[in-house]
């Protein structure tokens, strides 16, 4: 190949080349760009709802709280901390966040680790079974009559009743799946039986995932309301999604009764609660939002 001939080409790798960069450089400014929009739009409830219980009765009653507060106090807060059967129902809510978030996934772990291996007797079956569960289901009065039937009306039973998801036993399967036969035979050689196995190896290699769908139980536990209003009747059982919406009813009939006029508009309150029942959420989630980033290819290549 000729001096010139060799430049030509060469040009011809650059010119190339700083196509795919410009195309590259746009293509990463428009992501960043529509990641920063709909980041936006999903801080705006927040931002909003934290105005709102902050601002005062008049500023929000004319609709003047678009995102910063206006004539700001305290005075919601102040009266929603005094208040005993909040933190009875945030207490609850712990509870039921925590003992029910640690059951299902003792249930959810176990079940994906004996359905991983391929020893299992009848194995396609009891994944066919699962799998079924998540296609068909009995209906919402159906298993409300089931529940009621076992006296799922208390706290334990409450815990206890809802221990698993069928999708959550599938992605764990699927991940504990990607780990090496080899890693299993070489514990099993070295005396080690399947707790050991279970408990030592799979859960430790499988820490992104087992955070991950414990981060889904845990939501799932910390924003119930359906089924915790249908089944738990006593106030003392209820927990905070149960609880918020029983108060912003009683105190939307307590403004319209009373003479008294409360220091707060109404809905100011059920903005405080709302404020209250995510500062665990925003505290928490920083610090496994590297798992969950990890976790969220449950199945896919293992990280």
């Amino acid at each position: 190949m000729s001096a010139a001939a060799s430049h030509r080409h060469l040009y011809g790798d650059c010119m190339i080349l700083k196509r795919q960069n410009a195309s590259e450089i746009t293509f990463k400014f428009f992501a960043y760009f529509l990641t920063g929009i709909f980041s936006l739009i999903a801080l705006y409830p927040v931002v909003y709802a934290f105005s709102a219980s902050v601002s005062g009765k008049m500023a929000y009653e004319f609709g003047e709280i678009v995102l910063f507060p206006r004539d700001v106090n305290f005075e919601v807060y102040k009266f929603l901390l005094t208040n005993k059967t909040f933190w009875l129902s945030y207490v609850n809510t712990l509870f039921y966040t925590v003992f029910g978030t640690a059951w299902s996934m003792l249930i959810s772990a176990c079940g994906a680790y004996a359905l991983s291996k391929k020893k299992l007797l009848f194995r396609r079956q009891f994944n066919l079974f699962i799998v079924f569960t998540m296609w068909f289901s009995a209906g919402m009065i159906p298993t409300y009559l089931n529940y009621y039937q076992m006296g799922v009306n208390n706290r334990w039973g409450f815990v206890f009743a809802f221990g698993v998801q069928a999708f959550n036993i599938i992605l764990l399967r699927s991940y504990f799946e990607t780990i090496p036969a080899e890693i299993d035979e070489a514990a099993t050689i070295d005396g080690a039986n399947d707790f050991q196995v279970f408990s030592r190896i799979y859960v430790p290699m499988s820490t992104a995932a087992v955070i991950t769908v414990s981060l889904f139980y845990a939501t799932n536990r910390w924003n119930g309301y359906f089924w915790a209003n249908l089944l738990l009747r006593e106030e003392a059982d209820a927990p905070l999604q149960v609880t918020m919406r029983r108060l912003i009813e009683y105190y939307s009939q307590f403004a319209d009764n009373s003479p008294l006029e409360l220091p707060f508009a109404t809905d100011s309150y059920m903005f405080a609660i709302l404020v209250c029942s995510i500062i665990p959420v925003l505290i928490i989630y920083p610090f496994i939002q590297k798992y969950f980033a990890r976790g969220t290819n449950l199945g896919g290549v293992k990280g």
